[in-house]
């Protein structure tokens, strides 16, 4: 056989149709999981031990653990999940990937390939690609990647050259490199994290690792060191991810790292003895005929006679896919049990390399910075998070100004420039938020999800609202310091007693924002919306009556009324997002 430039192409384009029947049924099977996968993530702040758990069934059921970490890294960044559970999380994603190697390794690579059923699968399911039916359609988008995925694996095959020997450049150079022990080892490693790094996807980079093993074209040892290296390579996803988010995000992302890094590091110390534990266990479930230590010409010429040799090594080639990811699921599963009591542990050295940043904006995009997400329903849910929190910065920002009603002018002055400044933010981030919410709004949406961007969309403007507001009743108390005005003291007990009313409308609103729409409780958002009117409306009573008896200043009145006006606006606003959120769900 000629290996030519076509032969490179179809070996490339093999890999190019296993990547995106990857990218086909994850995407797919994210959608089908849709709402389930929002309960699911939002449970998994409970404790390391079922964030654990979630990462990898999460893994196993979207098939990519850089999703996975993604996610975990928005999650972080968006103040869902905190850094201790999230390393529980990614412990448990670095297991739950290794499904895709199992999937290869059985039914792609072993004596029944699937790849004979995929085209017939892909016939049989193509009719739900034009299914009118969402969820329909998801589902052959799911079959459809499934059957991508193992014909890319027998194009693989086929594009791989069988017979190395026919090479003596590429043998020689194999030679070189092999069985070197642990500069073999390095070299390996380093090629199969610059590999994953290459495809983004520690999937295509195992898969092309067995592939290569069940050729003959490398050994035992350099094949175990090669996957080592794509679970390094894997973590570049995250830690790009974490590049523009906060500094929580950041940690999370160096935490799958170093515990990459620390799986890489103690395996090395006993890889030999590992590998022969691997092997004998691989014979003694009958996974494999001889130990695949033999792999190794110099063992292999100790331990049997010539004229078996050639059939010992294609029974050890043969079983080789199902012998590595038997090596990959237990040296990650022993990792995580390893580092599981340790999660707090390497909270504290992350946090030690990452400090934090002084003097960081409150109001600053910290979940959708990090990108759409593959489906609408996981960025919806990215969007959710940041709306959440902006929510909350606009509650903070209202705290300061109800700090900083009775301070002194000097002091106020500086408050009042910072709360200027955190208006400033908000408008920015309003604006950010809805250029994400139209992007989303470009792809094909649900009924639901369409009527989540429209809820979204005008809960924004609210939030910035309460913003303004805000910013306006600090306007009034720099006039009231400016003219040198100063209430009578029954005044500022019911401007406080407003204040105080706001306050909580604000903090139900922020509640309320953190809750599905199916479990909103509006009943105290319209009982404390209608307290505000009805003490509005008192004090606007109040305040006419007071005009006439000239009990204070006509200049005094307006600005007592423009202060108390714009806090029930405040309320109006707060209601708002209630109502918004209401909506959701229901026809129009």
């Amino acid at each position: 056989m000629n290996y030519g430039f076509f032969e490179l192409l179809k070996l490339i384009g093999s890999l190019g149709v296993f990547l995106y029947g990857m990218k086909l049924m994850s995407e797919s099977l994210q959608k089908l999981a849709g709402n389930k996968m929002r309960q699911i993530l939002t449970a998994m702040t409970s404790n390391r031990f079922t964030g654990v758990l979630t990462g990898l069934f999460i893994t196993a059921l979207i098939q990519s653990s850089s999703a996975t970490t993604v996610m975990v890294v928005s999650f972080v960044n968006a103040g869902l999940l905190d850094l201790v559970n999230s390393i529980g999380v990614i412990l448990g994603a670095n297991v739950g990937t290794t499904v895709t190697s199992w999937l290869v390794a059985g039914l792609g690579l072993g004596k029944f390939s699937m790849s004979d059923l995929a085209l017939p699968i892909i016939g049989c399911t193509l009719p739900l690609l034009f299914s009118k039916k969402r969820s329909r359609k998801n589902w052959g988008e799911m079959f459809v990647g499934f059957g991508l995925l193992f014909l890319a694996l027998r194009f693989l095959q086929e594009s791989m050259p069988t017979d190395i020997h026919a090479y003596p450049g590429v043998e020689e150079f194999i030679q070189k490199i092999s069985y070197l022990g642990f500069r073999s080892w390095m070299i390996f490693l380093l090629l199969g994290a610059a590999l994953t790094t290459l495809f983004q996807s520690s999937s295509a980079t195992v898969a092309l690792t067995l592939v290569i093993c069940s050729k003959g074209w490398i050994g035992y040892e350099d094949a175990a060191a090669m996957i080592m290296g794509e679970n390094i390579g894997t973590t570049i996803t995250a830690n790009l991810a974490a590049a523009v988010a906060n500094v929580q995000a950041k940690r999370a992302a160096l935490a799958h790292f170093i515990i990459n890094v620390f799986g890489v590091i103690w395996l090395f110390f006993i890889f030999t003895p590992f590998l022969h534990f691997i092997g004998d266990l691989c014979v003694s479930l009958r996974i494999s005929t001889y130990n695949p230590i033999y792999s190794d010409p110099h063992l292999l010429d100790q331990a049997f006679p010539p004229e078996a040799r050639a059939n010992v090594l294609a029974s050890i080639y043969a079983a080789m896919p199902l012998v590595l990811s038997m090596f990959n699921t237990l040296a990650k599963g022993i990792n995580v049990l390893l580092l599981i009591g340790f999660t707090k542990v390497i909270a504290r050295l992350v946090s030690h390399l990452i400090p934090p940043k002084a003097g960081e904006e409150a109001f600053k995009l910290q979940h959708i910075k990090i990108g759409l997400l593959s489906t609408p329903d996981a960025s919806l849910f990215q969007a959710k998070q940041e709306i959440t929190l902006y929510g909350q910065n606009t509650l903070e920002m209202y705290h300061r100004l109800v700090k900083a009603f009775d301070m002194p002018r000097g002091e106020y002055e500086k408050e009042f420039e910072e709360l200027q400044k955190l208006e400033d933010e908000s408008d920015r981030v309003e604006v950010e938020i809805a250029d994400y919410l139209t992007k989303v709004s470009e792809s094909k949406l649900s009924t639901e999800n369409s009527q989540r961007v429209r809820a979204m969309f005008k809960i924004v403007s609210e939030i910035e609202s309460v913003a303004d507001s805000v910013l306006n009743v600090a306007k009034a108390i720099t006039r009231k310091n400016d003219q040198g005005v100063t209430f009578p003291e029954e005044l500022t007990n019911k401007l406080k007693h407003m204040l105080a009313l706001v306050d909580e409308a604000i903090v139900v609103m922020c509640s309320n924002l953190n809750k599905e729409y199916t479990q909103v409780n509006s009943k105290k958002a319209y009982e404390l919306e209608q307290a505000i009117n009805d003490y509005r409306t008192i004090l606007k009573q109040e305040h006419l009556l007071a005009i006439e008896e000239k009990k204070y200043d006509y200049s005094v009145g307006i600005l007592y009324n423009d202060m108390f006006s714009e806090c029930e606006k405040i309320g109006d606003y707060a209601i708002n997002v209630t109502q918004a959120i209401k909506e959701i769900g229901h026809e129009e």
